[in-house]
């Protein structure tokens, strides 16, 4: 029989306005199912993992960018343009068990109506950035461009994006703040191409460097410590399943590290990535996993809301 699409969730009462607050549920998940006591991928550490849910909304589904800063606060952007800020919670030996302190918002278009009531091709949200002046920039597929909201709230305006064609459904995935660059920058990245785009607020946006994705699509990126760059890539086989790669470049481009997600290990469609300095040197990197609202094609999928933490510490200097 025929099978169809369901009807996105319906927006709830709440939590839809500004600082309406949720409690984010979390179950803990190992790195590798079949071995549990698993802490290692080469030079990373798995610090903890955790399934996501809530009970107070249908909404917090489809997360596919975060960015989280030193002190624990989080930003994620959700595909039907939901935007989440949230604390996250570490144990007693540093490893993430949960999320605290959670709100959910419903973000608008410049004519100030909810941007979810434009139909998935206006609210397809995928990368989010906050800047250093307060200013939040998400970026959008199918109807590709970058809004930029003001800080403390406000309706949002057009911000530059790369004047380039995209390919449909592989645009803008991967964004991130460019403070390196000047206070209203912020780095893009497109899916299709691993090109990436330096553009700022005041100024039109310029090619940067090309990352070579080798087949897997480019979907999120961040900055490293020192001046190099995080880039997540992800690819999806139905022989493998998805397939994800953490890599690590320096300053010049050079390769320094890389990580992969694979079964049997815990692996999901992980499209967010944020790089996080701790005080001993290491990196802290988050990957968060859009669960597509645990339908694709108009088929159950059962994916989650996943949140997983790696430590990173860089190789000693020759």
């Amino acid at each position: 029989p025929e099978v169809t699409k369901p009807s996105p969730p319906p927006v709830p009462e709440r939590p839809v306005a500004v600082g309406a607050a949720i409690q984010v549920d979390a179950e803990a998940v190992p790195l590798d199912p079949a071995d549990p006591k698993r802490d290692r991928l080469g030079g990373f550490v798995y610090a903890g993992g955790v399934s996501l849910t809530s009970r107070q909304t249908s909404r917090l589904h489809g997360l596919s960018d975060l960015q989280v800063w030193p002190d624990g606060r989080l930003l994620a952007v959700g595909d039907q343009s939901d935007l989440l800020e949230a604390r996250v919670v570490l144990d007693g030996a540093g490893r993430l068990v949960g999320l605290t302190d959670a709100t959910l918002i419903s973000l608008k278009a410049p004519d100030g109506v909810d941007l979810f009531a434009g139909g998935q091709r206006e609210y397809d949200a995928e990368g989010v950035a906050r800047l250093a002046g307060g200013e939040t920039v998400v970026s959008f597929e199918q109807h590709d461009r970058i809004l930029v909201f003001p800080k403390g709230g406000g309706l949002p305006r057009r911000a530059p994006s790369p004047d380039i064609a995209f390919v449909d459904n592989q645009g803008m995935e991967a964004l991130a703040a460019a403070p390196d660059v000047a206070a209203d920058a912020y780095r893009v990245g497109i899916e299709a191409t691993g090109h990436t785009y330096v553009c700022r607020l005041s100024a039109a946006c310029v090619r940067d460097r090309d990352l070579p994705v080798d087949g897997p699509d480019l979907v999120a990126l961040d900055n490293m410590p020192g001046g190099g760059l995080a880039y997540l890539l992800r690819t999806f086989t139905a022989a493998r399943g998805n397939v994800v790669k953490l890599r690590i470049l320096d300053r010049e481009g050079r390769l320094v590290d890389e990580m992969q997600l694979a079964r049997p290990l815990t692996v999901d469609n992980f499209e967010g990535l944020a790089a996080v300095p701790r005080p001993d040197g290491a990196v802290r990197f988050y990957l968060i996993a859009d669960d597509n609202f645990g339908f694709y094609a108009g088929r159950p999928t059962g994916q989650r809301t996943l949140l997983l933490a790696f430590d990173w510490r860089p190789p000693a200097k020759q």
